[in-house]
């Protein structure tokens, strides 16, 4: 199946800081391309991967599970940490799960992790028989769009597979096991109301993660999708700072600065 448009990777070739960034759950690049291009602006290695079985239906999704999506942010980042001196991960939602375990599993690899509303756990009672119901229902129902700001549109499934969904359950709780392992600085960011991932979820990850450098921010202007809400500036300055402070070659915090040379791709 083709990719929706607007949900294609985005890629950038920067300097010798490297960004890699985590889409959510049935979502697509699409919810945080502006973010990518900030980074990008600023003359950051970028790499934007959408994840098998997204961005196209959500049938594509159904034949997919944790293993292939964590599989391609892990390329990813192998890629870049080929190309850079000190390279980060960040994530929204699921996005932030499978940036936390990259740091988690990767080590001293990943110089910091900055993620937004990541997911912790899948919530409801539903989780109980989804693995009897996942083989009588192929899916129900999705939420997407989760979004403050008015006429902001986020490109993603209105369905949810259920197969993938049954492997997501499996992998927050894997996440969670691995979330003491995290070492590295983090800043966490996360909405007052949400209503896919609650606060709850940002409040676990803080407290089993063992960074001693930890950097938590409240937004209090958006829904789940921040990066395409009225926080979303906020969220592109605060990780550019982060990423500065870490790595002084990433440039002076909030000065664009066209990457000489590079190339952008993803649309």
């Amino acid at each position: 199946m083709p990719v929706l448009p607007g949900a294609e990777p985005f890629r950038h070739e920067g300097g010798e800081v490297g960004v890699l960034l985590c889409h959510g759950f049935t979502g697509s690049p699409q919810s945080l391309r502006p973010w990518a291009r900030h980074l990008a602006d600023r003359g950051l290695t970028v790499s934007l991967p959408l994840l098998p079985g997204h961005g196209t239906r959500w049938q594509d999704m159904q034949l997919t599970g944790w293993q292939d999506w964590y599989a391609e942010v892990d390329r990813e980042l192998r890629a870049l940490t080929a190309r850079c001196a000190k390279v980060f991960v960040l994530g929204l939602s699921m996005g932030g799960a499978l940036a936390l375990r990259l740091a988690a599993r990767h080590g001293d690899a990943v110089a910091g992790v900055a993620v937004v509303n990541p997911a912790n756990k899948v919530h409801g009672a539903g989780v109980r028989v989804l693995p009897v119901v996942r083989h009588l229902v192929p899916s129900q129902p999705g939420l997407v769009g989760d979004i403050a700001k008015e006429g902001v549109r986020e490109l993603g499934y209105d369905r949810v597979p259920l197969h993938a969904a049954y492997s997501l359950v499996r992998f927050l709780r894997m996440v969670d096991t691995e979330l003491p392992q995290v070492t590295q600085p983090v800043l966490l960011m996360h909405s007052a109301v949400d209503h896919v991932v609650p606060p709850v979820d940002s409040a676990r990850v803080l407290s089993r993660i063992s960074s001693v450098d930890v950097t938590e921010v409240v937004l209090e202007q958006s829904y789940h999708v921040a990066t395409l809400d009225h926080d979303a500036e906020r969220i592109f300055e605060e990780s550019h700072a982060f990423i500065g402070r870490l790595a002084p070659g990433a440039g002076p915090t909030g000065s664009p600065a066209a990457a000489r040379g590079g190339s952008t791709s993803g649309g």
